[in-house]
Formats: structure tokens, C-alpha cells, sequence
């Protein structure tokens, strides 16, 4: 399990140029790969997206470069037909006022528009190879790190599942006794009115056996310990498991809500609402798993 939090920092040297990544990411449901580089490593951000890409699978992640030294220099570009019409009309306004001299090749070449940089820079196999090292290093430590955050997040939902757990146990213990108790509390008001009937009576009998049909709440104990049982076993996976475990939480909630609908049992209710408790608990700490 990891965390969706962490930071890294890694920087490397070309042959003159060093080279400094910094990666933040946050929590967020789906991926969101933010770059900020200087304009000469601009024609790099697709491999640095691709490689931050195969290594974290959801959150917000913010990637940082700064780069000092002459790691790119710009192409010059020629344009020969420019030069040629400026050599065309330069000849033809000597001939026109018979001027003396030679046109040279300096003569063009300071001409406008005739030498200009290119807008594609061109980068050194060193400050490539400097960059590459620097976003390695950074996203290890980044990972380390929310590696090391995941491992703490483990133990407290395990924590908290096995709370649920225990809650869930004793409401299955507490369970055969709501109709009992029903029984015996609507008997008790029969008494109260006056009314002339016994315990055996077959009206009783049939309005308690409605009563436990309709609050029995044997299979949202089944699923419940299905989920929380699918919940622990997902938590051991190594690949991007955030998105399950808020679905696992969100069915458990869903069963929660039906259990304590059907209960009618205050001290059930009770262990309903610290279940609930726990659940919002591990709600928001599932939103930071990745």
C-alpha cells in the first residue's frame, strides 16, 4: 500500500550544467502530472511525463526543474533564398548607379532575416543524461516516501477494520434476542391495555414471527464480514489499490445503514453507530491511498 503524499529532490551534473527535479504529490482521484521546466528543456517534458507516468498511478503530482549552465545553444538557420534575393538586388541597384565594388558573402550575411536561431534548441547528450538522473533520483525518494506514509496508513486501517470487526461480533451474538425482547415487550403493553392473552397466544406468535422476518439482519452480517474480509485482503496488494478500497468502504456503509434500519434493538444501535464511526474514519484516510 502506498500514500498519494511524498516529496523528492534529486539533482545531477552534465558537463557543465547541474540539473535540480523536485516531485510533489498530493491526493487526488484521478492522475494529474503538472511540469514546470525551463524553456531550454521545454522538448523533454514527454519523457519526463512518461516516466513519472509508469511509476505513480493517482494523485497530483508536481514536478519542479531547474537547470544553471549552458546546457542547450540555439541552431542557426540560413536562408538561402533570402540571401539570394538580397544578392539579386544588390547587383541591380549597383548596375543602376554604376557603383564600384564588390558585394561579399558579409555583405549578405548581415542582411535581415538572412541568419537567424532556430526556435528548436538542441540539447547536449550530457544535460539529457544530468536530467534523467535527476527525475530518477527524485522519484525514488518520492516513492520511498509514500511508501513509508502507505505503511502507516495499513496499520491504522487495519486498526480500525478490526474494531468494526469486534463491533459486528458482538451484534451477531446480540441478534437472537431482539425478537425475544420484542415478544416480551409487546406483551407488556397488551397488559397495560387490559387485554385478556398469553405468551402462546397465536396472534402474538404471529406478529413476533413478522417482526423477526422482517428485522433480520443475518445476511448484511454476512456481507458486512464478506467486505471487511475483501477489504484486509486488498490492502496486501502492491499495485494502485485506492479506488477498491472506496468502493469496499462505500458497500460497507450501504449494509451498515440497512443493519440498523432492521435492528430495532438500542444497544445494537449503539455498535451500529461506533461501526459508523470507525467507517468515516477510514473514509478519509482511503482518500489518501493510492
Amino acid at each position: 500500500m502506498h500514500s498519494m503524499t511524498g516529496y523528492g529532490r534529486g539533482q545531477a551534473m552534465g558537463q557543465a550544467t547541474k540539473v535540480i527535479a523536485e516531485i510533489q504529490s498530493v491526493n487526488k482521484r484521478q492522475t494529474e502530472i503538472l511540469v514546470n521546466l525551463p524553456a531550454m528543456l521545454a522538448s523533454l517534458e514527454s519523457d519526463i511525463r512518461a516516466k513519472i507516468d509508469r511509476s505513480l498511478h493517482r494523485g497530483r503530482i508536481l514536478v519542479t526543474i531547474s537547470a544553471s549552465g549552458p546546457a542547450a545553444h540555439h541552431q542557426p538557420v540560413i536562408d538561402s533564398d533570402l540571401a539570394n534575393l538580397y544578392l539579386a538586388q544588390f547587383r541591380q541597384l549597383q548596375k543602376k548607379l554604376a557603383l564600384p565594388g564588390n558585394i561579399t558573402i558579409e555583405t549578405i550575411l548581415r542582411a535581415p532575416g538572412v541568419v537567424s536561431a532556430s526556435e528548436q534548441v538542441v540539447l547536449d547528450s550530457a544535460t539529457r543524461s544530468a536530467l534523467d538522473t535527476a527525475v530518477g533520483l527524485a522519484l525514488e525518494q518520492l516513492l520511498q516516501m509514500r511508501a513509508k506514509e502507505g505503511a502507516n496508513l495499513h496499520k491504522e486501517l487495519l486498526r480500525r477494520i478490526s474494531a468494526i470487526g469486534r463491533a459486528l461480533s458482538k451484534i451477531r451474538k446480540l441478534q437472537p434476542r431482539v425478537a425475544k425482547r420484542y415478544r416480551a415487550l409487546l406483551f407488556e403493553r397488551i397488559q397495560k391495555i387490559g387485554l385478556e392473552i398469553t405468551l402462546d397466544d397465536d396472534r402474538l406468535t404471529k406478529d413476533v414471527t413478522f417482526f423477526a422476518e422482517r428485522s433480520d439482519f443475518s445476511e448484511e452480517l454476512s456481507r458486512l464480514k464478506s467486505h471487511l474480509d475483501q477489504f484486509l485482503e486488498t490492502t496486501n496488494k502492491q499495485q494502485a489499490i485506492g479506488r477498491t478500497l472506496e468502493f469496499i468502504t462505500q458497500e460497507i456503509g450501504r449494509e451498515l445503514n440497512t443493519l440498523s434500519a432492521k435492528a430495532n434493538d438500542a444497544e445494537i444501535s449503539q455498535l451500529v453507530v461506533q461501526c459508523k464511526a470507525e467507517l468515516e474514519k477510514i473514509r478519509e484516510q482511503v482518500q489518501n491511498v493510492e
